[in-house]
């Protein structure tokens, strides 16, 4: 008992340079090899996995990504995700941005995903709008008349000769939407101004910190479902079957967590050991 008071004193005693150390490693090495904690997809996050798996294939999906770098580590693997889930079951998918810095996100995982894993053809499968200013504007001339808001794509060719553009003129000539928001314009906007008028089924994922304003539009049924965050993220991998950037986010993030507890719960001990001794004392 003796040995195990001790022990436990240590522990609490210990320098917080090395606990600041343990917090690191800790947080570090699942980032480099994910243990692979078991991950149980919400209803939420299931939904949105359903609404989209239950496309007919070589549907037309808008997908519009509203975050930048500050909000990469929570929207950008739920990204990964969708449109790794999106190109294995054949859709077509374009991407729009209502914020700057959307398009270098879009950019990126286009990149990785559309090109390096799955060897698509720009302008066939997949197309880069890209950003245009104006908010709740950008949806509202979607709604109208795409291509009047979007004469060329991000690159700079006339939207008129990209083949899959044949057929899209409104918002309503797609077949589904997906919005990766981290506030706004985003989420709500696209609901709003987008999908209600037209009727064009949506799903989202968002940050954390999103996901009270956006639930009520999930309950009411406007909303199919919603990625809730690095969990949402790592949820939707599980479902599609590839783990990404979230699951080993989710790993890093647990065992920090569980780390944390355990350095609170020997300080507390070692608090109420110290002073039962200076009692006695």
């Amino acid at each position: 008992m003796k040995k195990i008071t001790n022990f436990i004193l240590k522990i609490g005693d210990m320098d917080r340079r090395w606990i600041f150390i343990i917090i690191a490693l800790v947080v570090l090495l699942p980032l480099f090899f994910p243990i692979g904690l078991p991950i149980r997809p919400t209803d939420s996050t299931q939904t949105a996995y359903d609404a989209m798996d239950n496309l007919d294939p070589g549907s037309k999906v808008l997908f519009s990504c509203e975050y930048g770098p500050s909000t990469k580590p929570e929207v950008h693997p739920m990204v990964y995700a969708v449109l790794r889930h999106l190109f294995k079951n054949g859709h077509k998918v374009y991407i729009t941005c209502l914020w700057p810095d959307g398009q270098f996100m879009a950019e990126e995982a286009i990149e990785e995903i559309a090109e390096q894993e799955f060897n698509l053809t720009y302008g066939k499968d997949y197309v880069l709008l890209g950003f245009r200013p104006g908010n709740e504007a950008v949806v509202k001339g979607i709604v109208s008349n795409i291509r009047k808001l979007y004469s060329t794509d991000a690159r700079g060719t006339l939207t008129d000769k990209i083949p899959m553009m044949e057929g899209i003129n409104q918002l309503a000539d797609f077949d589904f939407i997906f919005t990766a928001s981290a506030g706004y314009p985003g989420t709500v906007e696209w609901v709003q101004y987008g999908a209600d008028p037209t009727g064009v089924p949506m799903s989202t994922g968002v940050t954390s910190i999103q996901v009270n304003e956006v639930m009520p539009y999930v309950q009411s049924g406007q909303v199919k479902g919603i990625l809730a965050g690095m969990p949402g993220a790592a949820e939707y991998e599980k479902l599609v079957g590839v783990p990404g950037i979230g699951t080993s986010g989710m790993d890093a993030q647990s065992i920090a967590h569980l780390v944390i507890v355990l350095f609170i719960i020997f300080g507390n001990v070692t608090f109420f050991i110290e002073r039962q001794r200076q009692k006695k004392y």
